[in-house]
């Protein structure tokens, strides 16, 4: 086991960021931790790194308490915060060769380490870490977390905030990692990147809400549940959420999701929102996915 969370807390004053944690993450699995902001996950990865005291509860990393056995952990785990925290004035080079030195090793030793990742800026290399895209970055970053060879590779939201290429690049990237048998915890709010993970957490308001693969959480959605378009989509969201069948209605892009309490007749629906006005109306039975599953989850929580 690479990672063991056993019934962690943690409190900044009056405000609860982990509940009661726990959770295992095998060696060589790419592990997600998916939740919105503010749910706790910048808090855990803390602990894990180091960074952080928890109040109550323990931790394991490689079999090393991060609290008690800090300094033999560190350089034994890649690092990469939510926020870029390379040295904007120096060039790519120089914030690579740094973190090398750090850890007693050089660029030239591990270089086939991060060739896959570095090569894309390699072209870049004297070029200032603060002039660089957001995508060049976040490869920046990765370099500099990898440079060492670690066990463990612990990222904090590294896709927010860059394009949509860039993001599926990084996954793909980390996929390439996975595969020489890196252990890998990484934490989004994208409910598309829990997908692209072996396991997934699901936490919000520092709680665990479920731990399983996306499969096997998609699976195990059990309501009836309709995808709901009409012209005015603002409005069908509130009226479907008084329509006496419905058990939640979200809204998703240009449509709402609208999970049931129970089967209703064919009609029923269509005709409730004609009657309150609705027009260019499209009702048709969809597959839940990952975010359906968290919002029914949070709403079992809630209740």
């Amino acid at each position: 086991m690479s990672i063991y969370i056993n019934h962690i807390s943690k409190s900044y004053g009056p405000v609860k960021a982990l509940d009661d944690i726990s959770f295992e993450v095998s060696k060589g699995e790419l592990f997600g931790l998916i939740g919105p902001d503010g749910a706790g996950k910048t808090t855990l990865i803390r602990i894990l790194t180091t960074l952080l005291v928890p109040d109550a509860g323990t931790a394991r990393v490689l079999d090393l308490d991060p609290v008690k056995e800090f300094r033999k952990l560190r350089p034994h785990i890649g690092y990469m915060p939510g926020r870029f925290s390379l040295y904007q004035d120096l060039t790519v080079l120089e914030n690579l060769n740094f973190f090398a030195t750090i850890f007693g090793t050089t660029i030239e030793k591990n270089y086939h380490l991060i060739a896959d990742i570095y090569s894309q800026i390699e072209p870049f290399k004297n070029r200032r870490a603060g002039q660089l895209s957001g995508g060049m970055k976040q490869k920046l970053a990765l370099s500099c977390a990898m440079v060492h060879e670690p066990e463990v590779l612990i990222l904090d939201e590294p896709t927010t905030g860059v394009d949509a290429v860039s993001r599926k690049e990084f996954w793909e990237m980390l996929a390439r990692l996975k595969e020489r048998g890196i252990t890998i915890l990484v934490s989004t709010p994208y409910m598309d990147e829990a997908s692209l993970c072996d396991r997934v957490a699901l936490i919000q308001n520092g709680h665990i809400l479920q731990v399983d693969s996306p499969a096997s959480i998609v699976e195990s959605y059990d309501r009836p549940l309709l995808g709901v378009r009409a012209q005015n989509t603002l409005r069908l969201l509130e009226d479907l959420r008084h329509y006496p069948l419905t058990h939640t209605a979200f809204p998703f892009g240009d449509s709402v999701h609208l999970a049931l309490t129970g089967e209703q007749t064919d009609g029923e629906l269509l005709d409730y929102l004609q009657k309150k006005g609705h027009t260019e109306l499209a009702i048709e039975p969809i597959a839940a996915n990952i975010e359906d599953c968290f919002m029914e989850l949070m709403t079992e929580k809630i209740a």
